[in-house]
């Protein structure tokens, strides 16, 4: 969905969102923290090896009340909002993110960085794409920067990603889930030897939670 159309959902009073769900998160710098994530669907960033590929078509999930979705949110014991894609930077979240605030609730997002963002944040996790690099304003808002390694020459990518964020901002490699086994023996040396970063696992899929 393009940024003019996403506007048509009355500037982000409703968002097509996929799915809801309270469980830990399950990567990076939070890992293990409780949340309450909320996938909006719409993507074009298109990464081959995504696990949420059904997300990508927004016109699949009817467009909700945001503050019918805040109102779930609040009724969880951690206060804390993940919001994820998809690509949630294809909407407008001023009004979503605003009415969390209002309840009191952390506001994480997770993001390429490939569109411009809306919204006020607590914790931003920039997660990168090749095929749809982030903005460049993007890079120095980043509290959290997750990079997803499918082989060798991706580190090189890192590398050129971590040179752009804060010094403050929180590096991860995180094994492309398919190649783990071969992968993270190659990742647990390059930490060794490059101790700025840390590696990431997909720790909710060997817990067997959302």
């Amino acid at each position: 969905m393009k940024r003019s159309e996403a506007a048509l959902l009355e500037g982000g009073r409703k968002l097509p969102v996929m799915e809801e769900f309270y469980t830990l998160q399950g990567e990076g710098f939070n890992m293990g923290k409780a949340a309450y994530f909320v996938r909006i669907g719409g993507c074009d960033v298109g990464c081959a090896w995504c696990d949420s590929k059904e997300s990508w078509d927004a016109k699949l999930f009817p467009p909700m009340p945001v503050e019918d979705v805040v109102e779930r949110a609040a009724q969880t014991a951690a206060k804390t909002v993940v919001i994820t894609g998809g690509e949630p930077s294809l909407y407008p979240l001023d009004i979503f993110t605003k009415a969390l605030k209002e309840k009191e609730i952390t506001i994480m997002l997770e993001t390429s960085g490939a569109h411009p963002l809306s919204g006020s944040w607590d914790w931003i996790c920039l997660s990168p794409k090749k095929n749809a690099p982030p903005r460049k304003d993007i890079y120095s808002r980043a509290h959290e920067l997750k990079v997803i390694i499918q082989k060798e020459a991706d580190l090189d990518w890192a590398e050129k990603n971590a040179e752009m964020v804060s010094e403050s901002c929180q590096l991860f490699l995180q094994p492309e889930w398919s190649v783990l086994e071969t992968i993270n023996p190659l990742l647990i040396d390059y930490v060794m030897t490059h101790p700025k970063w840390r590696i990431s696992l997909q720790a909710h899929k060997f817990m067997r939670i959302p």
